[in-house]
């Protein structure tokens, strides 16, 4: 495989600490073996492809899901758990103009869809993710940033019909988000949930309606004749339509059109141990909104549930053992900052994982052009879980020939351009993470 990080990132180091591992145990799939065959494939088994799976499946496909490791393993079972608006990570000006204003709401619009896409899987399928919080917040840090947000609200409103709620300084100590904030403005779109219950959900879902569940099973080779034939270590899998599903973990051959075509970036994540009540007192923040803030490193952080405190936050350019332990001092340093009074509270849960960009800052899903039957889905900008979930249910429709019935803009139907630079590529990073940690964003 051709991969653009060190083998240490695709290995088990990185999610060793973390912390939803620890809320769901292992389904137990087999390992892929002999020879099959079957409608379509699907490669990948994070959220998009279990959607996908799950999709193809009910509607009575013949579907063979293979997974390099197990259901959920990579970006899907290790994120904050933020189901919210986002996917489309462009400014809306930019979109606009390079897309048209239509095309731009109709981007938005397909957010909130994607959303409810997920809403609708879990009260379907009665999934157990421990949802909580009324939508999601952004915390702003100036006066300006309540400025910026009355003009988002208002684009929020004509796009979606939906008011957001703008909180001014006064008011976010009444509402439990005390910190180092000026304001906040919550849209009500969204929940909070643990990923990795949703992704074994999924994965118990697509099973049960007949898809063919395989983990352990990294496919090495795709040829393509009258069909799609799939190497594993230890099957050979022929599908007359395929799915490609692995968005930050994809390798650049596998299939060659993926080369430069999405670019892997780590998102890093601590939870601590189950906070008192007068730890929670003594900080002020007992929201249990899911919150994000406005900097360029996007900290975003909510109080669990279990009265556990999730804190992530972009950023790691480098990945090793080294790296790693340099990167959780370093997001261990943000967390004390922001709620100073939680400083001597253990975070015992600790990782990282790749979410995957796109040079536009958009998603895609839609056929791979060079593979006539093969389709694929990626780059959400960090926010997978509900368009990643979207995506699937879109792949599982044009993988059938028929048109979706899910909201598909046309922005999503662009296939992503290459980033120059090839496996060098994450050096597009380097500036602006370079200017931001010298800001100490």
């Amino acid at each position: 495989m051709m991969r653009i990080f060190p083998k240490h990132t695709y290995g088990d180091s990185p999610r060793a600490r973390c912390y939803w591992g620890e809320t769901v145990s292992d389904p137990g799939y087999p390992q892929a073996s002999g020879q099959m065959r079957c409608d379509v494939a699907v490669i990948g088994a994070g959220f998009t492809g279990l959607s996908a799976a799950l999709h193809l499946a009910q509607a009575g496909a013949d579907v063979v899901l293979l997974e390099a490791q197990t259901p959920g393993w990579g970006a899907s079972g290790r994120n904050g758990g933020f189901c919210c608006l986002g996917g489309f990570g462009a400014p809306d000006g930019v979109m606009a103009s390079l897309h048209g204003e239509s095309a731009r709401q109709e981007a938005r619009r397909a957010e909130l869809a994607a959303v409810e896409t997920v809403a609708g899987l879990i009260d379907r399928l009665s999934l157990e993710v421990e949802r909580h919080s009324r939508g999601e917040t952004v915390m702003g840090f100036t006066p300006k940033s309540l400025i910026g947000f009355e003009a988002k609200a208002e684009r929020v409103e004509r796009d979606l019909g939906i008011t957001p709620e703008l909180i001014p300084n006064e008011q976010l100590a009444q509402l439990g988000m005390s910190g180092p904030f000026h304001c906040g403005m919550t849209i009500p779109v969204g929940f909070g949930l643990n990923p990795a219950k949703y992704a074994v959900g999924l994965a118990r879902a697509a099973h049960q309606a007949g898809a063919r569940i395989f983990a352990r099973s990294a496919v090495r080779r795709i040829d393509q004749a009258d069909g799609f034939t799939l190497q594993t270590d230890g099957a050979q899998i022929s599908a007359k339509r395929l799915i490609v599903a692995t968005n930050g973990y994809s390798s650049d051959d596998v299939p060659g059109w993926m080369r430069a075509r999405y670019l892997p970036a780590q998102s890093n994540v601590l939870v601590t141990r189950p906070l008192t009540e007068d730890e929670i007192a003594a900080q002020g923040w007992f929201s249990d909104q899911m919150a994000y803030d406005e900097r360029f490193f996007l900290h975003y952080f909510r109080l669990m549930p279990n009265r556990r405190f999730l804190f992530g936050m972009r950023g790691g350019l480098f990945s090793s053992p080294r790296a790693d332990a340099a990167m959780h001092r370093r997001i261990r340093s943000h967390f004390e900052r922001m709620f100073p009074a939680w400083a001597h509270v253990e975070t015992p849960h600790s990782w990282n994982g790749l979410l995957s960009l796109s040079r536009d800052m958009t998603p895609y899903a839609g056929p791979i052009p060079e593979m006539p039957g093969a389709f694929t889905a990626l780059s959400y900008q960090g926010n997978g879980v509900a368009m990643a979930s979207h995506a699937g249910a879109i792949l599982a429709d044009l993988a059938q020939g028929r048109a979706t019935g899910h909201a598909y803009p046309a922005i999503m139907r662009k296939a992503p351009r290459r980033f120059p630079m090839g496996r060098l590529r994450r050096g597009w990073l380097w500036p602006a993470y370079a200017v931001a940690t010298v800001r100490g964003d």
